[in-house]
């Protein structure tokens, strides 16, 4: 009885001995385990990467107007087609497709006279009617100067007013691919030469933000939280932003 009793005693002391030595391993595991964790978070470096590249718009949209004003409707549209028709011509001898024209709907304005106060009256002066013409075309040098010479229309007895062209690249979504390629690079070597001086070296790549677009002209420093989208210019310079953070070895 007394040797079962030792004997049961001594299993118990070992079983708490055990345990003990289990719970401390398991706390040394857990706390390395902790502080990986917290190296891993604290230990990390965040930077802006960028990448420019200058591009020549290869897509234009340019329209014009041109306006008739009469005492009658009949006589006002009469001669407004008969504009239409020495626009479509002019356009031709420029070169300019048939296809890429479109020819807007008249708009009619009616203008009635004026009482001695500078009011309107009921009684009806005369008409006003416009109509426009727009070039979307591939050809953007082309339609570029027909642009700036549409005035030559003027000469031929047409009203015409020449707008402002807009200029796109249709190519953007791919470009837009490469310059984040070239923006996240360049942030991975900033974050290299930061870190260098201190005798440390970047690892893995742990998150990555994009930026906004910026498309502005080749000389412009416009920026925006939105982005800037240039219409205005032949040539524009594309800029993109990536932000990302990189753990620190």
């Amino acid at each position: 009885m007394e040797s079962a009793r030792v004997l049961r005693n001594t299993q118990i002391i070992i079983l708490g001995i055990c345990i003990a030595a289990a719970t401390i391993i398991s706390s040394i595991i857990l706390s390395q385990g902790l502080l990986k964790v917290m190296k891993f978070t604290r230990e990390q470096i965040t930077v802006t990467g960028s990448a420019q590249r200058n591009i020549k718009s290869d897509f234009i949209v340019w329209s014009g107007v041109f306006s008739r004003r009469q005492a009658t409707l009949a006589v006002a549209y009469k001669t407004l087609q008969e504009d239409l028709s020495k626009v479509k011509v002019y356009l031709a001898s420029k070169g300019v497709d048939e296809k890429e024209v479109v020819v807007y709907p008249v708009v009619t304005a009616t203008i009635y006279k004026k009482n001695k106060e500078g009011n309107d009256t009921n009684d009806i002066q005369g008409y006003t009617l416009s109509q426009a013409v727009e070039v979307r075309s591939k050809n953007v040098d082309k339609i570029t100067i027909v642009s700036r010479e549409s005035t030559e229309l003027i000469d031929q007895g047409v009203e015409f007013v020449s707008g402002a062209p807009e200029y796109t690249y249709t190519k953007l979504d791919e470009l837009k691919i490469k310059m984040l390629a070239k923006a996240s690079e360049n942030a991975k070597q900033r974050a290299e030469s930061m870190v260098k001086a201190t005798g440390n070296k970047i690892g893995f790549i742990r998150s990555a933000r994009m930026g906004v677009f910026q498309i502005t002209p080749i000389n412009s420093t416009d920026v925006s939280d939105y982005g800037v989208n240039d219409t205005s210019s032949l040539e524009k310079k594309v800029t993109a932003v990536v932000t990302a953070s990189f753990a620190i070895e």
